[in-house]
């Protein structure tokens, strides 16, 4: 049953003997797992504004628990125009984002005690967990971008608009510049480290996954 759930034993005379065929994988996912958490402390997206009557320009920088920046004056704009304040947006997704990705750094964990196809499993998660952010900072943009109080006292003169999630666009007289910032690549980092993890993980164990199902197979006849 124990080797059913986590997949065969590894026999000690192969592990001595091909230590690093099974080392090379653990330390991969491990890597991945400490970029990962570390990529919490690093910024994800970052927002310059640029018009004529700001000439310093507006800045906004998301984190995945907070928004940092011009916050008040970017917040001001949006109440003309008819949008919700910034702290609206993605409310749950901060208030989770530390403890998620705690939980997938142990999913990650997990994986590496698992000698079976479920490992990859495991790890998906952390796979689309750069994609899953992304989707969700375009979610909430459009939303608000698209959902504007037609009462407002400037809403008869700005249209609807999504900003890009990365480069440059236009809203008004404003020219913003999106870009993905530092802790947005780590955690696409963590992503291409699971990703070697997993095909080594692959090649470490599947031989032994095979031979004990052959000897599965050989005993039931």
């Amino acid at each position: 049953m124990k080797e059913k759930a986590f997949g065969p034993r590894i026999p000690r005379e192969i592990v001595f003997r091909d230590r690093f065929r099974f080392i090379l994988p653990t330390v991969l996912m491990l890597a991945a797992a400490i970029v990962l958490f570390v990529s919490t402390f690093f910024p994800y997206w970052h927002m310059d504004m640029d018009a004529p009557q700001y000439p310093r320009g507006l800045e906004m920088t998301i984190f995945v628990n907070r928004v940092e920046g011009d916050v008040q004056e970017v917040d001001t704009l949006n109440h003309y125009i008819g949008m919700r304040p910034l702290s609206e947006a993605g409310e749950l997704e901060r208030s989770m984002s530390v403890i998620a990705i705690g939980a997938l750094g142990m999913l990650i964990i997990a994986a590496i005690f698992i000698h079976n196809p479920c490992a990859l499993l495991l790890t998906w998660p952390v796979l689309l967990y750069p994609a899953i952010f992304l989707f969700d900072l375009w979610y909430w943009m459009q939303d608000f971008g698209l959902n504007l109080d037609d009462s407002a006292p400037l809403s008869n003169i700005i249209e609807p608009f999504v900003p890009p999630l990365i480069g440059e666009g236009k809203i008004a007289q404003f020219t913003t510049y999106a870009s993905w910032e530092s802790g947005l690549w780590m955690s696409m980092g963590a992503s291409v480290l699971i990703a070697l993890g997993i095909f080594f993980h692959r090649r470490a164990y599947k031989p032994l996954l095979d031979e004990a199902r052959a000897e599965n197979n050989q005993h039931g006849h």
